[in-house]
């Protein structure tokens, strides 16, 4: 069985590529099964450019597809932010931070600044960009889920900005939804949807 690499540690996007991808038959590996992998260094200024630098150095170091995920919350009303900062948003300084916040920091600064904006301007869009990288190949594909924010958090079923984040034709946040509504519209699972054709062509 061939190979693919998640060029991940975070559970939950393990636990969620692992459900996108089902029915591939590959053998899905993630960092955790390369403890020595050189360090994953996100200081592009998009997504897509974080994602192919992700998949990049983990396929020159494993010699394997691999499989990079960058991606985040852009809030119209603060000119896109948390956006590529999404992961360490409470921890920004400046403009730029170098380590991840708990999900919960990031939350509670985001619902700070949006503090008092009415429902019609909190409109608000994920983004996800997938990396493929293999050899003689670079492929990308981005996903996007349109909504707005809600004032508090609610649910406990996702991570990062799930439990504010409130999709386009809902009244439920993403962590209310839960991990199989998710699947069908969430942004990550839109670009894997795009992506699947590839991996199947590639690997």
């Amino acid at each position: 069985m061939k190979k693919l690499v998640l060029a991940t540690r975070n559970k939950h996007k393990i636990a969620e590529l692992q459900t996108l991808l089902k029915g591939l038959n590959l053998e899905l590996l993630t960092l955790n099964d390369f403890p020595n992998h050189p360090p994953l260094i996100e200081d592009g200024t998009t997504f897509q450019e974080n994602a192919l630098k992700k998949a990049r150095t983990i396929f020159a170091h494993t010699k394997l597809p691999t499989l990079a995920d960058d991606s985040g919350l852009e809030v119209f009303f603060i000119n896109g932010r948390p956006g590529i900062h999404s992961a360490r948003y409470a921890h920004e300084q400046g403009g730029k931070a170098e380590e991840n916040s708990p999900d919960e920091k990031n939350n509670e600064k985001l619902l700070a600044e949006m503090r008092g904006v009415a429902p019609r301007r909190r409109r608000a869009v994920f983004k996800a960009v997938l990396a493929l990288v293999g050899p003689g190949y670079e492929k990308t594909a981005e996903g996007i889920c349109p909504g707005r924010l809600g004032e508090s958090p609610r649910g406990t079923n996702g991570f990062g900005y799930d439990p504010i984040f409130i999709p386009d034709g809902h009244t439920k946040t993403f962590a209310e939804l839960g991990e199989e509504e998710k699947n069908k519209i969430g942004h990550r699972a839109r670009a894997v949807e795009k992506m699947r054709e590839v991996i199947e062509k590639r690997i």
